[in-house]
Protein backbone atom coordinates (compact mmCIF):
# COMPACT_ATOMS: atom_id res chain seq x y z
CA UNK A 1 0.00 0.00 0.00
CA UNK A 2 0.96 3.29 -0.55
CA UNK A 3 1.46 6.64 0.92
CA UNK A 4 0.32 9.57 -0.59
CA UNK A 5 0.45 13.29 0.57
CA UNK A 6 -2.47 15.49 -0.88
CA UNK A 7 -2.40 19.26 -1.22
CA UNK A 8 -3.83 22.08 -3.23
CA UNK A 9 -3.63 25.99 -3.43
CA UNK A 10 -7.73 26.38 -3.32
CA UNK A 11 -7.69 25.63 0.73
CA UNK A 12 -9.51 22.83 2.70
CA UNK A 13 -12.45 24.27 1.60
CA UNK A 14 -11.69 23.87 -1.56
CA UNK A 15 -14.56 21.56 -3.43
CA UNK A 16 -12.20 19.18 -5.17
CA UNK A 17 -10.33 18.45 -2.27
CA UNK A 18 -12.38 16.09 -0.11
CA UNK A 19 -13.84 13.94 -3.51
CA UNK A 20 -10.02 13.86 -4.45
CA UNK A 21 -8.76 12.32 -1.28
CA UNK A 22 -11.86 9.71 -1.30
CA UNK A 23 -10.18 8.93 -4.58
CA UNK A 24 -6.91 8.59 -3.53
CA UNK A 25 -8.25 6.22 -0.70
CA UNK A 26 -8.25 3.39 -2.92
CA UNK A 27 -4.38 3.35 -2.62
CA UNK A 28 -3.46 3.56 1.04
CA UNK A 29 -2.57 5.58 3.37
CA UNK A 30 -3.40 9.20 2.36
CA UNK A 31 -2.25 12.73 4.60
CA UNK A 32 -4.39 16.15 3.74
CA UNK A 33 -2.22 18.92 4.26
CA UNK A 34 -3.78 22.36 2.73
CA UNK A 35 -3.21 25.91 3.32
CA UNK A 36 -5.70 27.37 5.63
CA UNK A 37 -7.32 29.54 2.74
CA UNK A 38 -6.73 30.46 -0.89
CA UNK A 39 -3.14 30.66 -1.74
CA UNK A 40 -3.57 30.50 -5.37
CA UNK A 41 -0.77 32.27 -7.75
CA UNK A 42 1.83 31.67 -5.35
CA UNK A 43 4.15 29.10 -7.03
CA UNK A 44 6.32 27.86 -4.92
CA UNK A 45 6.80 30.23 -1.98
CA UNK A 46 8.12 28.99 1.71
CA UNK A 47 7.45 30.38 4.66
CA UNK A 48 11.07 31.42 6.25
CA UNK A 49 10.18 34.37 8.87
CA UNK A 50 7.08 33.16 10.32
CA UNK A 51 5.48 30.46 12.31
CA UNK A 52 3.93 28.02 10.55
CA UNK A 53 0.80 26.62 12.26
CA UNK A 54 -1.37 23.09 11.43
CA UNK A 55 -4.84 22.86 12.93
CA UNK A 56 -6.32 19.52 13.09
CA UNK A 57 -10.00 19.16 11.48
CA UNK A 58 -12.71 17.51 10.62
CA UNK A 59 -14.14 17.79 6.89
CA UNK A 60 -17.02 15.47 5.59
CA UNK A 61 -15.95 12.75 7.51
CA UNK A 62 -12.09 13.27 6.51
CA UNK A 63 -9.31 14.50 8.68
CA UNK A 64 -7.25 16.87 7.41
CA UNK A 65 -4.75 19.68 8.34
CA UNK A 66 -5.02 23.21 7.77
CA UNK A 67 -1.86 25.08 7.11
CA UNK A 68 -1.64 28.74 7.33
CA UNK A 69 1.22 28.88 5.12
CA UNK A 70 1.85 28.17 1.52
CA UNK A 71 1.29 24.87 -0.66
CA UNK A 72 5.11 24.20 -0.68
CA UNK A 73 4.93 24.61 3.25
CA UNK A 74 2.30 22.02 3.05
CA UNK A 75 4.57 19.78 1.53
CA UNK A 76 7.21 19.85 3.51
CA UNK A 77 4.89 20.00 7.23
CA UNK A 78 2.78 16.96 5.96
CA UNK A 79 5.72 15.04 4.58
CA UNK A 80 8.14 15.41 7.26
CA UNK A 81 5.73 16.14 10.39
CA UNK A 82 2.74 13.95 9.57
CA UNK A 83 4.31 10.93 8.06
CA UNK A 84 7.02 8.62 9.57
CA UNK A 85 8.60 8.56 6.27
CA UNK A 86 8.51 10.48 3.17
CA UNK A 87 5.16 9.80 0.96
CA UNK A 88 5.01 7.88 -2.04
CA UNK A 89 3.37 10.70 -3.73
CA UNK A 90 2.51 14.64 -3.67
CA UNK A 91 -0.81 15.13 -5.30
CA UNK A 92 -1.96 18.57 -5.35
CA UNK A 93 -4.84 19.85 -6.96
CA UNK A 94 -7.32 19.67 -8.26
CA UNK A 95 -6.77 23.28 -9.12
CA UNK A 96 -10.00 25.64 -9.71
CA UNK A 97 -9.00 26.59 -13.40
CA UNK A 98 -6.70 25.11 -16.09
CA UNK A 99 -2.15 25.98 -15.44
CA UNK A 100 -2.14 25.69 -19.04
CA UNK A 101 1.06 26.99 -20.72
CA UNK A 102 4.58 28.40 -19.22
CA UNK A 103 3.16 31.38 -17.17
CA UNK A 104 0.53 29.42 -15.51
CA UNK A 105 2.39 27.04 -14.77
CA UNK A 106 5.37 28.91 -13.41
CA UNK A 107 2.95 30.71 -10.87
CA UNK A 108 0.28 28.43 -10.10
CA UNK A 109 0.60 27.23 -6.39
CA UNK A 110 -0.95 24.24 -7.58
CA UNK A 111 2.16 23.42 -9.95
CA UNK A 112 4.45 24.97 -6.66
CA UNK A 113 3.28 22.32 -4.52
CA UNK A 114 4.58 19.40 -6.56
CA UNK A 115 7.50 21.12 -8.03
CA UNK A 116 8.50 21.01 -3.94
CA UNK A 117 7.59 17.42 -3.72
CA UNK A 118 10.19 16.81 -6.50
CA UNK A 119 12.99 19.38 -4.08
CA UNK A 120 12.25 16.46 -1.49
CA UNK A 121 12.92 13.84 -3.71
CA UNK A 122 8.92 12.78 -4.21
CA UNK A 123 7.36 12.22 -7.30
CA UNK A 124 4.60 15.28 -7.69
CA UNK A 125 1.47 15.43 -9.78
CA UNK A 126 -0.70 18.55 -10.81
CA UNK A 127 -4.03 18.21 -11.28
CA UNK A 128 -6.42 21.28 -12.44
CA UNK A 129 -9.68 21.77 -14.16
CA UNK A 130 -10.46 23.60 -16.91
CA UNK A 131 -13.03 26.02 -16.52
CA UNK A 132 -16.40 26.44 -18.51
CA UNK A 133 -17.68 29.52 -20.16
CA UNK A 134 -16.86 32.42 -17.95
CA UNK A 135 -14.55 31.92 -15.10
CA UNK A 136 -16.34 34.32 -13.04
CA UNK A 137 -19.51 32.55 -13.16
CA UNK A 138 -17.95 29.24 -13.65
CA UNK A 139 -15.47 29.67 -10.49
CA UNK A 140 -18.62 29.83 -8.39
CA UNK A 141 -20.90 27.33 -9.62
CA UNK A 142 -17.76 24.86 -9.09
CA UNK A 143 -18.56 25.65 -5.38
CA UNK A 144 -22.33 24.12 -5.02
CA UNK A 145 -23.89 21.24 -4.91
CA UNK A 146 -24.55 20.98 -8.19
CA UNK A 147 -20.72 20.54 -9.02
CA UNK A 148 -19.60 17.75 -6.87
CA UNK A 149 -20.93 15.32 -9.82
CA UNK A 150 -18.00 17.30 -11.84
CA UNK A 151 -15.41 16.59 -9.36
CA UNK A 152 -16.17 13.29 -8.62
CA UNK A 153 -15.76 12.64 -12.05
CA UNK A 154 -12.27 14.38 -12.37
CA UNK A 155 -10.93 12.39 -9.35
CA UNK A 156 -11.86 9.26 -11.09
CA UNK A 157 -9.69 10.44 -13.59
CA UNK A 158 -6.76 11.50 -11.22
CA UNK A 159 -6.81 8.17 -9.66
CA UNK A 160 -6.32 6.46 -13.05
CA UNK A 161 -3.40 8.98 -13.54
CA UNK A 162 -1.59 7.88 -10.26
CA UNK A 163 -2.29 4.16 -10.55
CA UNK A 164 -0.09 4.62 -13.80
CA UNK A 165 2.83 6.71 -11.63
CA UNK A 166 2.56 4.44 -8.49
CA UNK A 167 2.81 1.29 -10.51
CA UNK A 168 5.79 2.25 -12.77
CA UNK A 169 7.24 5.70 -11.37
CA UNK A 170 7.85 8.45 -13.04
CA UNK A 171 10.46 7.92 -15.74
CA UNK A 172 14.26 9.67 -15.48
CA UNK A 173 14.41 13.51 -15.30
CA UNK A 174 10.89 14.12 -15.04
CA UNK A 175 9.80 15.72 -12.33
CA UNK A 176 6.65 16.50 -12.00
CA UNK A 177 3.48 15.93 -14.27
CA UNK A 178 0.84 18.56 -14.67
CA UNK A 179 -2.44 17.37 -15.86
CA UNK A 180 -5.21 19.78 -17.15
CA UNK A 181 -8.91 18.22 -17.20
CA UNK A 182 -11.90 19.52 -19.15
CA UNK A 183 -14.73 20.07 -16.98
CA UNK A 184 -16.79 17.68 -18.80
CA UNK A 185 -14.00 15.18 -19.25
CA UNK A 186 -14.12 11.43 -17.57
CA UNK A 187 -11.89 8.52 -17.42
CA UNK A 188 -12.73 7.45 -21.26
CA UNK A 189 -11.95 10.92 -22.51
CA UNK A 190 -8.80 10.70 -24.47
CA UNK A 191 -5.51 11.69 -22.74
CA UNK A 192 -2.64 13.13 -24.50
CA UNK A 193 0.84 13.41 -22.73
CA UNK A 194 1.91 16.88 -23.86
CA UNK A 195 4.17 19.85 -24.21
CA UNK A 196 4.48 22.90 -22.33
CA UNK A 197 2.98 25.89 -24.71
CA UNK A 198 5.15 29.13 -23.84
CA UNK A 199 3.06 31.97 -22.38
CA UNK A 200 2.53 34.98 -21.38
CA UNK A 201 -0.21 37.31 -19.68
CA UNK A 202 -0.92 41.16 -20.15
CA UNK A 203 -1.06 43.70 -17.37
CA UNK A 204 -2.74 41.73 -14.38
CA UNK A 205 -3.45 44.94 -12.27
CA UNK A 206 -5.03 48.08 -12.84
CA UNK A 207 -5.27 50.94 -11.03
CA UNK A 208 -3.18 54.26 -10.89
CA UNK A 209 -2.06 57.05 -8.40
CA UNK A 210 0.02 54.26 -6.69
CA UNK A 211 -2.82 51.98 -5.93
CA UNK A 212 -3.42 48.67 -8.01
CA UNK A 213 -5.78 45.68 -7.89
CA UNK A 214 -5.41 42.25 -9.32
CA UNK A 215 -7.79 42.44 -12.39
CA UNK A 216 -6.91 39.50 -14.11
CA UNK A 217 -8.99 38.94 -17.56
CA UNK A 218 -7.62 35.50 -18.13
CA UNK A 219 -6.21 35.74 -21.65
CA UNK A 220 -3.25 34.18 -22.42
CA UNK A 221 -1.05 35.26 -25.07
CA UNK A 222 1.29 32.73 -27.06
CA UNK A 223 5.17 33.39 -28.32
CA UNK A 224 3.97 32.87 -31.35
CA UNK A 225 5.60 29.07 -30.87
CA UNK A 226 3.66 25.83 -33.34
CA UNK A 227 1.00 25.05 -30.70
CA UNK A 228 0.71 21.44 -32.02
CA UNK A 229 1.34 19.12 -29.17
CA UNK A 230 1.05 21.38 -26.68
CA UNK A 231 -1.34 21.65 -23.43
CA UNK A 232 -3.10 24.85 -25.11
CA UNK A 233 -3.70 22.78 -28.07
CA UNK A 234 -5.26 19.73 -26.41
CA UNK A 235 -6.79 21.04 -24.18
CA UNK A 236 -8.95 23.21 -26.95
CA UNK A 237 -9.34 20.06 -28.40
CA UNK A 238 -11.45 18.78 -25.30
CA UNK A 239 -8.73 16.18 -24.08
CA UNK A 240 -6.91 15.75 -20.95
CA UNK A 241 -3.14 16.75 -21.25
CA UNK A 242 -0.67 15.44 -19.47
CA UNK A 243 2.52 17.61 -19.31
CA UNK A 244 5.92 16.03 -18.16
CA UNK A 245 8.02 18.69 -16.27
CA UNK A 246 11.88 18.83 -15.41
CA UNK A 247 12.50 21.72 -13.64
CA UNK A 248 16.42 22.03 -13.51
CA UNK A 249 16.93 22.16 -16.58
CA UNK A 250 20.03 24.17 -19.38
CA UNK A 251 19.95 25.29 -22.60
CA UNK A 252 22.73 25.94 -24.99
CA UNK A 253 23.98 29.29 -26.08
CA UNK A 254 24.55 30.38 -30.00
CA UNK A 255 28.28 31.36 -29.79
CA UNK A 256 28.22 34.98 -30.47
CA UNK A 257 25.76 35.48 -27.58
CA UNK A 258 28.07 32.92 -25.37
CA UNK A 259 31.08 34.72 -26.18
CA UNK A 260 29.84 37.97 -25.14
CA UNK A 261 28.70 36.51 -21.89
CA UNK A 262 32.15 34.49 -20.61
CA UNK A 263 35.37 35.90 -19.52
CA UNK A 264 38.43 33.55 -19.82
Amino acid sequence: MASLLITNDDGVDAPALVPLARAMKRFGEVVIAAPDKERSWIGKAISRVDMVEATKLERDGLEMWAVDGFPADCVHVGAYGMLDDLPDLVVSGINIGANKGSAFATGSGTLGAAVEASNIGTPGIAFSAMSAGNWFEWSQWVRTEAALEMWSRLADIAADIVAVVLEAGLPPGVDVLSVNMPPDANVDTPRVVTSLARTRYGSIFSGSNGLYRHNFDGILHTDGDDLAGSDLATLDAGHVSITPIRMATTMSLPDGFRQALERQ
